[in-house]
């Protein structure tokens, strides 16, 4: 069964708290999983969401701060003592390699698993699979930051009403979608394009080219917004977005549903980042992530 979804494993910047973990999610896409930025207790997230070693398939790092990559040595250490039957690729900044390699090999454990190294180190694809193309864009923060993108081909929809006028069905139809022309009708007579679902991961970063790049027609933009409106100063200072600059990009991107997540445990009330997610004109399907939580990727 085709399955795309998010399921929150932590949405706490820089520390966690009582109620909010270090950041982990985890993207499931049909029979694949892309885990982004496992921090810190990732791996006991996991077993709360019943998310297990066998469902990741790559790992991707956005940058080398704890909160977003401590759980790297638990979630590779679990992935060999599980012995995933498939090879796991890894994802990050390049410029990080030496952290890697120490999260990769802080103690000593059994290797069973291939698992890739592919560090990124510039803007473009990382991955072509028949599923989606992977991308990275660079962000704006003290250290560096990349975002990823995830894109599905376009595919065709089947309109009912153009077979039958042309007199097809049953088999025909099948036959039609596999050899691409029937009896002098082309499948471009009976059908239309139906874009690929388009998903993107925005953390750490200040407002820049990458952001905006990155969300443009995003079904879900899954981003950052550590600080409210009121302290933009700080957001900039320290290489964040606020609630209100987020939802502004989600607004001129298209987004559908926007997910605001990573927020700093200076506030105590969540509604107020979709208070001022709202207030920056933001009218699409909206949710201010909670641990555990899991959000549908909108059906095209």
């Amino acid at each position: 069964m085709s399955v795309r979804e998010l399921v929150v494993l932590g949405t706490a910047s820089q520390v966690p708290t009582r109620h909010r973990n270090h950041n982990g999610y985890l993207l499931r896409w049909d029979g694949q999983g892309i885990l982004f930025d496992p921090g810190e207790g990732t791996q006991r997230q996991m077993l709360r969401a019943g998310v297990a070693a066998h469902d990741i398939d790559r790992i991707c790092v956005t940058h080398f701060h704890g909160d977003h990559s401590l759980g790297l040595a638990g979630v590779i250490q679990r992935i060999n003592l599980d012995q995933v039957p498939h090879p796991v690729t890894a994802h990050y900044p390049a410029s990080g390699q030496h952290f890697f390699e120490r999260l990769r090999y802080a103690t000593a454990y059994r290797e069973t698993v291939r698992l890739a190294e592919a560090p990124v180190a510039a803007d473009g694809p990382l991955a072509v699979t028949d599923a989606y193309t992977l991308d990275a864009c660079l962000l704006s923060h003290p250290v560096e930051s990349y975002g990823y993108r995830l894109t599905e081909p376009d595919g065709r929809r089947i309109l009912p009403e153009r077979l039958a006028a042309h007199g097809i069905k049953g088999p025909d139809v099948g036959r039609l979608q596999r050899e691409g022309v029937l009896g002098g009708v082309t499948l471009d007579d009976v059908s239309e394009v139906r874009r690929g679902q388009r998903f993107a991961f925005v953390m750490d970063t200040r407002l820049c080219d990458g952001v905006h790049a990155l969300a443009d027609g995003a079904d879900m933009l899954v981003i950052e917004s550590t600080f409210l409106d009121e302290d933009v100063r700080l957001a900039t200072d320290h290489g964040h977005l606020t609630a209100g600059q987020a939802a502004a990009v989600a607004r001129d991107a298209g987004v559908r549903h926007l997910v605001l997540t990573h927020f700093s445990q200076r506030y105590s009330d969540p509604a107020e980042f979709e208070r001022q997610a709202r207030a920056a004109g933001f009218e699409g399907e909206l949710s201010i992530a909670q641990d555990l939580m899991r959000v549908p990727v909108p059906k095209r």
